[in-house]
Order: structure tokens, then sequence, then C-alpha cells
């Protein structure tokens, strides 16, 4: 009887036994399973929260990029800011010069016209000028003559010249009367020809202003002055010689000043 008890309940251990196995290993698929799904759910996050990083930073390296773009398009509306500003000043002060060189283009307009003018008016006063000196020197005595006549001669050729202002022509013929009017008030002493007779000679001339002039041979055997009425050389007493060789040596600086001896001509009748 034991005995049949004990192989009846054989098949219900077995199964028991395979009922158990079947539990654990639904059990151990259980929690396998779980455990397999979390970590691809952590993968995943992983995966998103990795995208999302990498998102992050080219979206932050879009923004440092037009953060940067920003500042230099800041920079470059400065920089025409000031230029444009640099400009405006500049196209002020142009304003103001444009308007000043008007001002003195008609300022020299005007003065051209003036000075057509006054060109008109002190040409024949200039040429009056150059033709009372000439007439002033042919009547005058005649020391220097070849000088004297030759700077009247460029004058007249001056007075011709188109390339010459009338200030210049001007200039020099006030130059003429200064050194005409200086003569008058130095003593001189030069060596010139003497024409007269059959024979041009080499003679010592002694001017003193325009009071006198007188001449010496290089011998210092024949002295004259010049006769102003009577338009020729005179002969002089050999009396007058030391005083006219002294005026020579005083005219050249080889003596001290001193009164001298010599003929003058008598003062003519103001009336």
């Amino acid at each position: 009887m034991k005995s049949s008890l004990d192989h009846s309940h054989r098949p219900l251990r077995l199964q028991a036994i395979r009922t158990g196995a079947a539990a654990a290993l639904f059990a151990a698929l259980w929690i396998v399973a779980p455990a397999n799904v979390g970590a691809q759910k952590l993968n995943e996050a992983l995966g998103v929260r990795k995208n999302a990083a990498e998102a992050g930073a080219a979206s932050q390296e879009r923004i440092n990029k037009v953060a940067d773009d920003t500042d230099e398009l800041l920079r470059l509306y400065r920089d025409e800011t000031a230029q444009v500003e640099a400009l405006r000043v500049y196209n002020t002060q142009l304003e103001k010069l444009l308007a000043s060189q008007e001002e003195e283009k008609s300022s020299l307009t005007e003065q051209i016209g003036s000075v057509t003018i006054i060109g008109r008016e002190v040409t024949p006063l200039m040429l009056s000028m150059v033709d009372a000196i000439d007439t002033f020197v042919e009547r005058d005595i005649p020391f220097l003559l070849e000088e004297r006549t030759g700077r009247v001669a460029r004058l007249r050729q001056l007075m011709d010249r188109a390339d010459v202002t009338n200030a210049e022509k001007y200039r020099r013929i006030m130059e003429a009367y200064q050194i005409e009017n200086d003569f008058g008030r130095t003593i001189e002493a030069y060596r010139g020809s003497l024409e007269g007779g059959a024979e041009t000679r080499t003679v010592d001339y002694l001017r003193i202003g325009r009071v006198t002039l007188l001449y010496q041979t290089l011998d210092g055997t024949e002295v004259g002055a010049w006769d102003q009425a009577g338009g020729a050389w005179e002969i002089l007493d050999n009396a007058y010689r030391p005083a006219i060789r002294q005026g020579l040596r005083i005219a050249r600086k080889q003596a001290a000043p001193d009164l001298l001896r010599l003929p003058v001509p008598a003062a003519e009748d103001a009336r």
C-alpha cells in the first residue's frame, strides 16, 4: 500500500517540479526583459541628450557667429557714420572756401578793370616822363653821355614791350630819375674820350654835381671846362691845374675833401 502510494505521488511531484521550473524561467524572463527595456530606454535617453547637446553646441556656434557678425556690422556702421560726419564737416568748409573764392574772384575782376583804366591813364604819363628825361639829358652838361642816353633808349624799348607790366615800367622810369637826381649832389672822376680839333683824345673828367664839368689831359698839361652857354669846351688857365688835379684825387677818394678854386658858371636869371 505504501508502495502504491509512492508511485501515485511521483507524477504529481514531477509536475510540480516542472511547474516550478517554468515559473522560475518566467520570473527570470520577466526580470531580464524589463532590464533590457530599461537599458534601451536609457540608451535612447542618452542619445536624445547627446543630440540635444550637439544641437545646443551648433546653436551656440550660430549665436556666436551672429554676435560676431553683429559686432562687425556695428563697427562698420560706426566707421561709416564717422566718415559721413567728417565729409559733412569737410563739405561745410568747402562751401565756405567756395564762397570766399567767389568774393575774391569778384574783387579781382573789379581790380582788373581798375588796372585797365589806370593803365590807359598812366601809359601816356610814363611816355611823357621818358621824353622829359631824354630832353633833360640832351640839355644837361655832357657827362657820361653814352651811359645816360643808353638808359633812355632802353626805357623807350621797355615801353613798347607787352610782356612787361606797367608797374615794372614805372619802376624803371623812376629808377632813371633817381640816378639823374643823384648826379646833382655827387662828385665823380672818370676817364673818357674828348672830341675836339683834328683828333679825339683820352682825358680825365671831373664832374662836380651839375655845377661844372672839367677835364685834364693824361699828361696834365692841359685843363678845360664845359661852357654850357656856348655849348663847347673852353681851355682854362694853367692856374687851375693844381685845383683840378686835387679835385680828381678827392673824387677818387685818394685825398680828403677840401676847398677847391674852380671856375663856376654864373647863375642865370630865374626869370
